[in-house]
């Protein structure tokens, strides 16, 4: 099994990027925060999940190990499938999804693409017990709300689910309240 890629990127999508190790072009689905950091032409590594079904071989590329670790939790889930999963972790920042799953917070993997509310519940019922440590974080299920406002706010603003998300993950933790934290946004979005 594939389970670590570096290599030039060649060529992306919305979706994938194809990335050329030692003169072998490799597709690779990617989380749209990757595609958004790639460029032609340009280095990167990634650990790899492979996926193997009766009629495919398919390659799933993440930044970091914890990243991996999560989309191989959410494949125990069953009825989740690694594009389910990607979408999952597209979402928000990892530690944004564990604690949305370890306080039960449906609404906020309903926005992905095909996770209904059933699933949502599979997966929070699922899971909830090996994210238990998330639940103590200091963040509430509000603070989650506010957090997926914000990301709805931004985007409704015309700025892409990538550029809000980084705009939030770089809000300094000193700046709270929903119109101070847009206001940074903001302020991080337009570069001043």
């Amino acid at each position: 099994m594939i389970a670590y890629l570096e290599g030039t990127v060649i060529h992306t999508t919305d979706k994938f990027i194809i990335l050329n190790t030692g003169n072998i072009g490799y597709k690779v689905s990617v989380t749209p925060e990757i595609i958004s950091l790639c460029k032609n032409e340009e280095q990167i590594a990634l650990f790899i999940h492979t996926s193997v079904r009766e009629n495919s071989i398919d390659l799933f590329g993440f930044q970091n190990s914890e990243e991996l670790s999560f989309f191989e939790l959410l494949l125990d889930v069953s009825g989740i499938g690694p594009r389910s999963a990607l979408g999952i972790i597209g979402l928000a920042p990892i530690h944004t999804i564990k604690r949305a799953i370890a306080t039960g917070d449906v609404s906020y993997l309903n926005k992905v693409s095909g996770i209904g509310k059933k699933t949502a519940e599979k997966i929070i019922i699922e899971l909830r017990d090996k994210l238990q440590s998330y639940k103590q974080d200091s963040d509430t299920p509000s603070t989650l709300r506010e957090e997926g406002d914000l990301l709805e706010a931004l985007k409704s603003l015309g700025y892409s689910q990538n550029e809000a998300r980084d705009a939030l993950k770089n809000i300094p933790p000193s700046i709270e309240g929903t119109n101070a934290r847009i206001k940074e946004a903001l302020r991080i979005l337009s570069g001043n």
